[in-house]
């Protein structure tokens, strides 16, 4: 895969999270009408949201035209184009958008690491990536995947974000071109839409391979054998084997059907998955203890003396599982990457 060749085409890319309203007002605020690249943001939202309060506080600004990105189409500078929900948005080599149903990077679908990704191996030293507010880590392989291509980085500067873990996390991992207050982004973004690009460098196959996986071209076990190592964790989203990846100075795990996620991502998915069993099981503790009750209630004699025994063993293990759900493991375990 090629860079895209035409000299000063850039293309910003944004990444943002809890906060990201507040956040990207005050960026786009900041840039004129005539703004001479396209900008392309992913805001995490849930999959029933319609994403409409934010494309419409955002074209209320009245300078750049905001849209939700539609498949296939060609970008535009001076236009702003909207990861949808429940849909990965990337750009590809020709420089029109793919919106996909992917698999969830980091739990998320809209995930900002595919657009990242895709942006920096289709437009190469041309890409500059804003990193903004939000939970977690998702954003921060996909910023180190544009530095590797020669694109620009750029963090909020965790004091100036509502929701500081994303920068923080990010800046834990790698050395940005650029950690600023977000009310100065724009004038740097004004004065990097004016730089001489040098030669690009060689996009990584790395990254090339895992922006196929996220478009579901390539999705096969050669493939993600190549990205890394098997390690004894399960996929929470599909079940399969996840694989640790070489690259990157922070733990990353993909399974083959596409599923990926940070060790913070990880952790939290497992954590989440374990609750729901635990409520399942004290639910069919309770059902098999009123069950026993019943019969105990029904029966004489021996038969009733063991159905009250087990159902005295089954409130024992409610009460368990009960101490287990109402702990709080918050101040034991960090969301920070391991």
């Amino acid at each position: 895969m090629k860079a895209i060749k035409e000299e000063n085409n850039f293309i910003v890319v944004v990444g943002t999270s809890a906060g990201g309203m507040k956040a990207l007002i005050t960026l786009l605020e900041q840039l004129p009408k005539d703004f001479p690249a396209p900008l392309l943001i992913v805001q995490h939202i849930s999959a029933d949201a319609t994403g409409d309060a934010l494309l419409n506080s955002l074209n209320k600004i009245g300078k750049l035209k905001c849209i939700h990105a539609k498949h296939g189409n060609r970008i535009e500078s001076g236009h702003i184009y909207l990861a949808p929900s429940d849909h990965h948005l990337m750009v590809e080599n020709n420089g029109t958008l793919l919106v996909t149903k992917g698999a969830q990077e980091n739990r998320s679908r809209p995930a900002i690491d595919p657009l990242f990704r895709s942006a920096a191996a289709s437009f190469g030293n041309r890409t500059i990536g804003l990193l903004l507010t939000g939970y977690l880590d998702d954003g921060t392989a996909g910023l180190i995947a544009i530095q590797r291509c020669g694109g620009i980085s750029i963090i909020q500067d965790p004091a100036d974000a509502d929701y500081p873990d994303m920068p923080k996390n990010a800046l834990n991992q790698m050395k940005p071109d650029y950690c600023i207050p977000i009310a100065e982004m724009g004038g740097v973004l004004s004065i990097l839409m004016t730089r001489k690009t040098s030669k690009q460098p060689a996009i990584p196959e790395d990254i090339i391979k895992e922006i196929k996986i996220a478009q579901r071209v390539l999705s096969d076990l050669p493939s993600v054998n190549s990205l890394g190592e098997q390690v004894p964790f399960n996929c929470p989203g599909c079940g399969g084997v996840l694989w640790k990846m070489d690259k990157g100075p922070g733990l990353r795990y993909r399974c083959h059907t596409g599923h990926a996620y940070t060790a913070a991502a990880l952790l939290a998915e497992q954590t989440e998955k374990i609750e729901e069993t635990m409520w399942t099981a004290l639910r069919m503790f309770e059902e098999r203890k009123n069950l026993l009750t019943t019969i105990a209630n029904g029966q004489k004699g021996a038969m009733a003396v063991s159905a009250r025994e087990r159902a005295n063993m089954s409130q024992i293990h409610i009460d368990r599982i009960r101490a287990v759900l109402l702990a709080d493991d918050k101040s034991s375990i960090s969301d920070s990457p391991i």
